[in-house]
């Protein structure tokens, strides 16, 4: 049956079904061989889109303005509105729509996208909000699929630290609708929301998906084909710092865990920015009140030749762009 994704938002991996998912991924993979290849694109064409900001961004604003350009769209980065101050979201969704063929959120609230998506008109695609990260999820997909070789339903995948953050939740969604078995590394507290737990397990036992959680180190990392972990502290939640690092300490993604997976072609992942040294401003800051150097990821693993984080940042660009075609 065909694919056909015009008009549909991206808000969460949810709404979305196994083939859907493929669908996105094989068509990132073809956008990816056509950029390298050089070949000049026209599927955007006349296409004008808005990204908003609550929340500071690297490789989310420039993947989708890259990937917009190279597809012929054209792009306003919106950072200093009146959006959600001195007027409302459904107003500003409503405006929006009418003046744009798609709509970027990156923020705090799913609540302000899921917003936006009622009320817009237009696609509405989710750059990152406190409780997902969709289009992340797709380019770690795609990455694994590069450099893991076998079928992602037979992948087996670790998320080390706090489980229950955008990422745990994403990935662990991810990986239910793809038969991926999916394991979350983490103290108990930091487990995901119980409610989700469930839904997610109901959806893997219609594909095949293994769905587990572990405190124990040992058991969570045997025989992984992935390690991923993310940043301890999310950004607005810089005052948990001390507390974060107490807990999560003994779950550092470092060469003792990699040795632990008794596998040797493991590959490590991290959405990035990863805290593996002190050459940031943050970085310096936690060395001089905490005297911890590296935090999530030492360096040694971070830079060494389990670690594909940068192919992970690149496709980024494929995937995002993927969304945007498939949508408009």
């Amino acid at each position: 049956m065909p694919i056909n994704l015009k008009g549909r938002s991206f808000l969460t991996l949810k709404d979305f079904s196994k083939e859907e998912i493929h669908y996105l991924l094989d068509l990132s993979r073809n956008l990816k061989e056509k950029k390298r290849s050089g070949t000049v694109g026209n599927l955007l064409k006349g296409k004008n889109i808005v990204l908003l900001f609550e929340k500071t961004s690297t490789r989310t604003r420039c993947a989708f303005e890259v990937a917009a350009y190279d597809e012929g769209a054209h792009v306003t980065f919106l950072s200093n509105s009146q959006f959600g101050k001195k007027e409302s979201i459904e107003d500003s969704a409503k405006v929006l729509g009418r003046y744009y063929d798609g709509i970027e959120f990156r923020g705090f609230k799913q609540e302000t996208a899921e917003i936006l998506a009622k009320h817009a008109g237009v696609p509405v695609w989710n750059g990152l909000t406190d409780t997902y990260h969709p289009t992340q999820v797709l380019a770690d997909f795609l990455t694994i699929q590069e450099h893991v070789h076998k079928p992602l339903h037979q992948v087996k995948f670790v998320f080390v630290g706090d489980a229950r953050s955008n990422m745990g939740n994403s990935l662990m969604i991810g990986a239910a609708k793809l038969g991926i078995h999916f394991v979350g590394l983490a103290p108990q507290d930091l487990f995901p929301d119980r409610q989700l737990i469930k839904e997610v397990e109901v959806i893997a036992q219609k594909t095949g998906a293994k769905i587990e959680f572990f405190e124990e180190v040992e058991k969570a990392v045997k025989h992984v084909d992935v390690i991923y972990t993310d940043v301890w502290v999310s950004m607005g939640e810089e005052a948990l710092f001390a507390e974060r690092i107490k807990l999560l300490k003994p779950y550092q993604v470092n060469q003792e865990m990699i040795k632990k997976t008794e596998n040797p072609q493991v590959k490590f992942m991290h959405c990035l920015p990863a805290f593996h040294d002190t050459h940031t401003t943050v970085g310096k800051e936690i060395e001089e009140k905490h005297g911890l150097s590296e935090m999530e990821v030492t360096d040694e693993v971070f830079r060494g030749s389990h670690s594909i984080v940068f192919d992970e940042a690149e496709n980024r660009l494929h995937t995002i762009k993927a969304v945007m075609v498939a949508t408009l």
